[in-house]
């Protein structure tokens, strides 16, 4: 494994966050944990044995941008490198068109399949959203059910967390 495998954990507004970057490449990002050990734990670290690991992001960095959005504040992860390279096209094309999603507003599975190029596929998009391994990064939250109901989330407290998120955006683009 590089050298340049990093793993870091920090505090936030919406829980412990812990995330793993391989060189430029994020690699998973989980948040919504009680303490740094359950957000190390849904890291599954064994295979980032190697990682150095630190709690104190410079505030330009991915860190301190995570933070600062989970203090509500509009950030842009659009530049975010994400691994995808274990991804079928269809998975790269979902994530592609959720990335695109502006800040405070939804689109509903249906709308991202179609947008991704495979409409009638809101199921397959619904899988891929719930494999989400980067949320936040990869917006995931702001996907819907065709009724505008949130069905689920799984980060933090699931529906609750989303429902967050999704009202912290509201408010940062008003």
């Amino acid at each position: 494994m590089p050298c340049d495998d990093v793993a870091i954990m920090l505090p936030s507004s919406l829980g412990w966050i812990a995330l793993v970057r391989q060189g430029n490449l994020l690699q998973r990002l989980t948040f919504g944990h009680r303490d740094p050990m359950r957000a190390v734990a849904a890291l599954n670290l064994d295979a980032w044995i190697d990682a150095e690991v630190f709690e104190t992001p410079a505030a330009d960095s991915l860190g301190g941008r995570l933070q600062a959005f989970a203090e509500g504040v509009h950030v842009d992860f659009s530049e975010v490198e994400v691994d995808l390279r274990d991804r079928t096209p269809l998975h790269r094309r979902v994530i592609a068109h959720c990335r695109r999603i502006p800040c405070g507003q939804t689109l509903s599975y249906g709308e991202l399949a179609a947008q991704a190029g495979a409409p009638g596929a809101a199921r397959a998009v619904g899988n891929i959203m719930a494999a989400n391994r980067v949320p936040l990064v990869v917006p995931c939250h702001r996907v819907v059910a065709a009724s505008g109901h949130n069905v689920g989330y799984s980060a933090g407290e699931g529906v609750r967390t989303k429902l967050r998120l999704l009202e912290m955006e509201a408010l940062a683009v008003a």
